[in-house]
C-alpha cells in the first residue's frame, strides 16, 4: 500500500498508539492529558482521522469491545508515516485567541462587558497555568524531559497572556 502525507491531528493520534492499542475515546482521553495543555482536537477530529487512518493502513482495527468500542492499533505502515511527519518541517503556528478577537473591538463593549473577559480569561489562563506545572513536574518526575518540554511551553504561553491581560485597555 502506498504511503500518503497525514495531518497532524492524525500524527497526533498516530503518536499516541505508540503507547498501544485504544478507543476512539481512549485517544481522547490521552490527547487531552498528554497534549491538552497546547494542542487541542476535538471529539470530532478524532472520530473522523482513524477510519481514514484504517484506509490508508496505518492503524488497524482490533476486537471489538465493551458497547461497541472499536480499539485500533499503529502498523508498521503508520509508524513509518509518523516518522516521516517528524521529519517534516512543522509550518507556522496558527494563533487564534478568542480573547484578543474581542479584546480588538474592544471600543463596541461596555466596560462590565470587557472586566467579564478579563476576569474569565485571567482565571482561565492562571488555572491552565498551574496544570500545566503540574503536569511538567510529573513529566519531569517521570523521566519524560520532552514531554516537559512541551508542557513548558504551554506554562510559558498561559504566563505570557496573563501578562497580556495586565496591560490591555480597560475602558
Amino acid at each position: 500500500m502506498p504511503d500518503f502525507q497525514i495531518n497532524p491531528t492524525a500524527a497526533a493520534l498516530l503518536g499516541l498508539l505508540h503507547e498501544g492499542a485504544m478507543t476512539g475515546g481512549q485517544l481522547m482521553a490521552a490527547a487531552e492529558r498528554r497534549l491538552g495543555p497546547y494542542w487541542s482536537m476535538t471529539r470530532s477530529q478524532v472520530y473522523r482521522e482513524l477510519p481514514v487512518l484504517a484506509e490508508m493502513g496505518y492503524v488497524r482495527l482490533g476486537k471489538p469491545g465493551p458497547r461497541s468500542s472499536q480499539p485500533y492499533a499503529i502498523t508498521a505502515s503508520g509508524k513509518r508515516a509518523f516518522s516521516r511527519w517528524l521529519a517534516e518541517a512543522p509550518g507556522r503556528d496558527a494563533l487564534r485567541n478568542p480573547v484578543a478577537l474581542r479584546v480588538a473591538f474592544g471600543q463596541q463593549h461596555s466596560g462590565d462587558q470587557l472586566q467579564e473577559l478579563y476576569t474569565s480569561a485571567n482565571q482561565y489562563h492562571s488555572e491552565a497555568m498551574a496544570m500545566a506545572k503540574e503536569q511538567a513536574k510529573e513529566a519531569k518526575k517521570n523521566g519524560d524531559q520532552y514531554g516537559a518540554a512541551a508542557l513548558e511551553f504551554a506554562v510559558a504561553y498561559h504566563k505570557a497572556a496573563l501578562t497580556w491581560l495586565k496591560a490591555v485597555p480597560t475602558e
